[in-house]
Formats: C-alpha cells, structure tokens, sequence
C-alpha cells in the first residue's frame, strides 16, 4: 500500500504560494485543499458559507472583547451574546475547520493551504510543513497584476494580510508564522522560481 502524501503549505501573500501548490498537485496527482475547505466546513457543520468566510484566518481579538465588556458591563445579554458570538465565530469555526483538515487527511493524500494545517496534522507521519516567501517587491508586483493594483495599493494589501496571518496562525499554534523554525522546508520563489519550488518539494519526498 502506497504512503500517503500530506503537504501543509503556508505562504506570503504574492509568493505564488496557490501556484506552487496547485502545479505540485498536478505532479502528484493529489488534491488541494484551500477555499474548499471552507464549503466542506460549512456542509458538514449546517452553518452559511459566509459565516466561515468572513471569519477566516481571523482570531478572537481578546482586546475587542475586553473593551465591548468594558463599555456594556451593565448588558449581561449583550456581553453573552458577544461572547457566544464570538466562541462560534473564530474558535469554534477553527475546531470546526480544523476536524474536516484531519477527516480529508485520513482518507488520503492531499495539499492543505493555509488555515494552520501544518499545526493541525503536526502528529501526522510524514507530513511535509512547507512555507513559501519572496521578496517584497516581487510580492507587490505579483499583487498589482493579480488584482490590476497600484504599487502602494498593492502594498497596503499584503501589509494588512499578513497582519491578520500572523495574528491567526500565531494565537492558534503558539508559533511564529514565516519563522523557519515552524515548517520543515522554506522556500524563496524570487530565487527558486514557482516550478523550482515545486521541484525542491517533489525532491524532499522522495518522489
């Protein structure tokens, strides 16, 4: 019986990180799992779609909590409500997400972008947790003609992404997001090239 193969791979945004993973997906002949994760999620657990889109890769903001608590300490409904609200729509939706990352990794093998799937299968043998970086300017360049964006646009745009990256990934799995220490391989798109990631990956396992 053939070993499977599990790939969680984190990226930069304007890295070529999707890229990366879907080109390596059409070598090996796996799935990816990235947006599609989010439909899964919502089928099995019966909540909307948009519910675990608009809270994606969003943590609980601790501070906001405190704060609305501060302000509407008279309103016990209110706070309650706040606070369920909350519980479902970022810790509860990650446990929810995080369930389906196991379920799709135990029926076979497969490619999880993003959404701390190298955290959430870190006791999986023989997961591969690879991250994808490049340099700035080539991120801002890959953005502007992505998104038709000006360079500041551009910018902005990444800036404020890989603020709530950090954010997610690092209130959920206690590590530093884009820290080598956190992945087993990390590749540079600028110096490498989208297929000479792919290639690098394909080499460290083996195939």
């Amino acid at each position: 019986m053939e070993r499977q193969t599990i790939i969680t791979l984190g990226r930069r945004i304007g890295a070529g990180g999707l890229e990366i993973a879907h080109k390596l997906a059409d070598r090996l002949g796996i799935k990816v799992y990235d947006k599609d994760l989010i439909w899964i999620a919502a089928r099995e657990s019966g909540l909307a779609a948009e519910f675990f889109e608009k809270h994606d890769e969003k943590p609980v903001s601790r501070g906001r909590l405190t704060s609305f608590l501060g302000q509407k300490s008279n309103s016990v409904i209110d706070a309650r409500s706040y606070v369920l609200d909350s519980a479902i729509s970022e810790d509860g939706l990650f446990k929810t997400q995080s369930d389906i990352i196991r379920q799709l990794a135990d029926a076979g093998s497969g490619i999880f972008v993003g959404r701390c799937a190298d955290y959430v299968l870190r006791d999986r043998e023989g997961m591969l947790s690879v991250f994808i970086t490049a340099d700035k300017q080539d991120r801002i360049a890959r953005i502007m003609e992505k998104d038709g964006l000006s360079a500041r646009e551009a910018e902005k745009y990444i800036d404020q992404g890989e603020r709530r990256r950090t954010s997610y990934y690092n209130y959920y799995t206690f590590k530093e997001w884009g820290d080598s220490a956190s992945y087993d391989l990390c590749l540079n798109s600028s110096r490498f090239g989208i297929d000479g990631c792919v290639d690098c990956i394909i080499r460290q396992l083996g195939k």
